[in-house]
């Protein structure tokens, strides 16, 4: 074999051991490589996992407070509405009341028939009950009749009738309110009691710290009154 062939071969040679070489370098490289990237991808992933559900758990924590927020808001609307009908059924006299408050007893003078000019007069207890509404009176009654707006104290022959029920002497008003200042408007001088007094109608005024008042003892109801939407045509 010539010289010549012999370098061409060993050139072959080492060309091949270094092909050889380099796809060893470059199989072990990859074999490196896939795992690496595999890993991380899978971390990538991962992460994103992690952010995804730290935005559902921070808009599961937003729907729980806005949750919260509205069962408080109609928990406030429905004891705000509770209140209100309370106090209407309170201002219709729908429901007893009690509280503080005074227990004033008017009777005739001693020996005095009903319908002489020495008894006591509807104007009379009318004079009173609103000395004591003047005081802050909030809730009264008179022999057990609850009194409303729509309430009457008016002689009908020689009785008086509250609520269009007949009512006789000794007439026990019951007031809730500050028992010193609903005392205080009546016993003012010059004021209706002095002048009863003066005429001998029996007064008693006592201050009470526990005064029950009744509810009225029919219902209201309107025939031809009717209530107003807001916002709506008249």
């Amino acid at each position: 074999m010539k010289k010549k062939e012999l370098v061409s071969l060993g050139l072959i040679a080492l060309v091949l051991g270094f092909l050889l070489a380099f796809t060893y370098r470059t199989a072990n490289r990859v074999e490196r490589t896939v795992p690496y990237d595999r890993a991380h991808e899978l971390t990538l992933e991962l992460k994103a996992l992690a952010k995804e559900r730290a935005d559902l758990e921070a808009q599961a924590r937003d729907l729980r407070a806005k949750l919260a927020k509205a069962k408080q808001g109609y928990t406030e609307a429905q004891l705000a509405l509770e209140a209100e009908v309370k106090e209407a059924a309170a201002l219709a006299g729908a429901v007893p009341l009690e509280g503080p408050g005074v227990r004033v007893v008017v009777d005739n003078p001693p020996g005095t028939a009903g319908g002489t000019i020495f008894a006591v007069r509807d104007e009379d207890l009318l004079k009173v009950v609103n000395e004591l509404r003047a005081a802050g009176a909030e809730a009264i009654s008179i022999n057990g009749q609850r009194l409303v707006s729509t309430s009457e104290i008016r002689t009908a022959g020689s009785f008086i009738n509250v609520n269009l029920q007949r009512i006789t002497p000794p007439y026990e008003i019951l007031a809730i309110g500050d028992p010193a200042a609903l005392k205080a408007s009546l016993e003012v001088k010059g004021g209706i009691v002095e002048t009863l007094r003066d005429w001998g109608v029996r007064i008693q005024i006592e201050t009470w710290q526990q005064v029950r008042v009744p509810a009225l003892s029919k219902s209201l109801h309107f025939d031809y009154a009717r209530a107003v939407e807001t916002g709506g045509k008249s």
